[in-house]
């Protein structure tokens, strides 16, 4: 497999360590500039948090997030490739709080063995995948009664778009991308 680059963690007991970017169609790490607003947005739930992160790619957001503090981390990816450097990654981390699978998601996710109070969520683009992934968490208890979840998409995203108890919080766009952070209640809002 070619490597196609290297992204750095930003921040936390990781600072300024490099992840392998394999060369994979339509794997876009999300940039340093993204990832500080995101994780920014995040700072005051993501210690001692569980994180799913679906679509794992380069598994930076994974990593990020335990760099920052959070409790356990599940990556998740479609490519046995990136499942294969995720786990040489997580080696050279000696980290054991994370569990790395490959699964078509949502089809083939495991069922949740924890629930999650932060989700990371950038599939492709062109597979429609976003709001299927979303409707399945929601329906299959992988959430916390109360879970932020990031989507990351090629064209903004409304509330209405989304599960019924879950509302927009944030919403920025970098060049192509558009991000947003959503939170999930149980309570469904007024």
């Amino acid at each position: 497999m070619k490597k196609q680059g290297f992204i750095r963690i930003i921040a936390g007991k990781w600072r300024g360590r490099r992840l392998q970017v394999p060369d994979i169609k339509d794997l876009r790490p999300t940039p340093d500039r993204v990832r500080e607003t995101l994780f920014n947005w995040l700072s005051p739930i993501i210690a001692g948090a569980n994180c799913l992160d679906l679509f794992a790619g380069s598994g930076v957001l994974g990593f990020e997030a335990l760099s920052r503090g959070a409790a356990y981390v599940e990556m998740v990816d479609m490519s046995a490739e990136v499942v294969k450097l995720l786990k040489e990654e997580l080696a050279t981390f000696g980290s054991d709080n994370v569990r790395i699978y490959r699964a078509q998601v949502p089809a083939q996710l495991q069922p949740a063995t924890k629930k999650f109070a932060i989700v990371f969520l950038d599939p492709p683009y062109q597979e429609n995948l976003l709001f299927k992934t979303c409707e399945y968490l929601e329906q299959n208890h992988f959430l916390a009664d109360e879970a932020y979840i990031y989507l990351e998409a090629g064209q903004p995203i409304k509330d209405n778009e989304l599960p019924a108890n879950w509302r927009l919080k944030k919403t920025q766009r970098a060049g192509q991308v558009y991000y947003h952070l959503a939170y999930r209640s149980v309570k469904v809002p007024e």
